[in-house]
């Protein structure tokens, strides 16, 4: 099957062109100036529209076991969100538990996706349990295509590592040549503030906020960031949300040292106002880290445009408001920790080229190139050109939406931007070649997606 898509403009992280794509089978196979091909099994007219690479979320949580429960969106309804909104690869956390093999756990990860995503996709690794055998592991996760490893500084007796476990693993991930990636909380300062909160008896969801103040997020990036140049391990901070911790990667950058970054569009749209919405509202705002006050938002718009923000990825981990996010209305800490996005990322980022925030080119470099060199993808993924997988996205950038839970194909029963208007909307998704999504309808199916090895960082100096 050979694909035509013509007339369009297409937009690579090197810039825009206006351009015709020729797609044969799975894969790219010319860009050329518009009108040199005229034939093809199936044409589709870009006529005033964006031609771009698929989006690549890098942080996801599909199926994740999290406070008692488990997040709303399977590895097939999430990767079908995804794709309605033109992010065509995941990249999802198997989470090992205490006293569990990473082996274990990456098996159990491949069970639940294969055979059920729309979309490619592949894995990174919580490491919850340094011990000699994880150590010894990790190689063998590299080996098989996983070799990114994310920890956690926050979660106290769950997922939490100290220091000196984080020293243990990031030395074997310099070893490797992987990356550790971090949730960068100071979790027993945290654990101590929640503590005192309930015992005055404030409940209420904003307290999550409140309990989670930014600086302890600088403390614990900034600590990272120390650990990892002791070691020598590039280093990822996963969902940064205050310019606390953006001060700190800034630094590390600027001094030479393997510091990446990512944030998520919740923290440049959203705010603890949202919290703090009455009638416990504010509990479908959870998320760790949480939502800072409203000015954090500038300073997180210019780390995207000086690049100390390299990637920005949605956090997605879907809990409904009704039977979920309730289990804590009586106690916040109890609240499932996590907001959906996965099928709003590409539009939302779109809201910044619109508001002057970001270029065309660095939409889709944050969105989608970035990811694929950081994750070892590229120029597999992330990018139009030939012999790169058809991943693509035909973008109309004059169509008008809203936002709403009624409209969306995440499985859960609430927006995070419910009622927000915006400009820009997906028109056509190819996913290596097939069309998924095109007028308003899928056409893709559980399966069609494929386990993604991936290779090393392709920014480590």
């Amino acid at each position: 099957m050979r694909t035509l898509i013509r007339n369009g403009t297409v937009v690579n992280s090197t810039g825009t062109v206006a351009a015709d794509v020729l797609v044969d089978g799975e894969t790219i196979v010319a860009v050329t100036a518009p009108g040199v091909f005229t034939e093809a099994d199936r044409i589709v007219d870009a006529s005033g529209k964006y031609v771009l690479p698929g989006g690549i979320d890098a942080h996801t949580h599909m199926e994740m076991p999290f406070g008692g429960t488990v997040s709303a969106d399977s590895f097939e309804t999430g990767t079908k969100a995804a794709a309605w909104g033109g992010t065509t690869t995941i990249v999802d956390f198997a989470v090992q538990q205490k006293g569990t093999l990473l082996q274990s756990t990456l098996d159990k990860w491949h069970e639940k996706a294969d055979g059920n995503c729309a979309i490619d996709y592949g894995f990174h690794m919580i490491v919850s349990d340094v011990n000699d055998t994880t150590l010894k592991e990790m190689d063998a996760c590299v080996e098989a295509g996983v070799n990114s490893f994310k920890m956690f500084m926050a979660y106290p007796g769950a997922l939490y590592s100290t220091d000196g476990e984080i020293l243990r693993a990031m030395r074997k991930a310099t070893e490797s040549g992987s990356t550790i990636m971090m949730h960068a909380e100071n979790g027993i300062a945290i654990d101590e503030l929640v503590a005192v909160a309930l015992a005055e008896g404030r409940t209420e969801p904003v307290q999550h906020g409140i309990t989670r103040p930014p600086e302890l997020e600088g403390e614990a990036t900034h600590r990272a960031i120390q650990l990892a140049k002791v070691t020598g391990a590039p280093l990822y901070i996963v969902h940064l949300s205050a310019r606390h911790a953006l001060e700190a990667v800034a630094e590390a950058r600027d001094a030479g040292q393997n510091v990446f970054a990512e944030t998520c569009p919740q923290y440049l749209y959203l705010s603890i106002e949202d919290l703090a919405k009455p009638e416990f509202e504010g509990a479908k705002y959870v998320a760790s880290p949480p939502l800072r006050p409203k000015d954090h938002q500038a300073d997180l718009w210019k780390g995207l445009r000086t690049n100390d923000l390299s990637v920005v990825s949605t956090d997605h981990c879907p809990f409904c408001f009704k039977d979920q996010k309730e289990l804590g209305r009586d106690d916040f800490s109890k609240i499932p920790n996590g907001m959906p996005g996965v099928e709003h990322r590409m539009d939302l980022l779109h809201q910044g080229v619109v508001a002057g925030e970001l270029t065309l080119a660095r939409w889709v470099e944050v969105s989608s190139t970035t990811p694929a060199r950081m994750f070892g993808m590229y120029p597999r993924k992330g990018v139009i050109a030939p012999g790169s997988d058809a991943d693509i996205v035909v973008y109309d950038p004059a169509a008008k939406q809203t936002l709403s839970a009624e409209t969306h194909h995440m499985n859960v029963d609430y927006s995070a931007y419910e009622g927000m208007e915006i400009t820009g909307r997906v028109s056509t998704v190819l996913s290596r070649g097939e069309i998924v999504v095109d007028g308003g309808e899928f056409h893709g199916r559980a399966g069609h997606g494929r386990f993604l090895r991936r290779d090393l960082c392709q920014y480590l100096s």
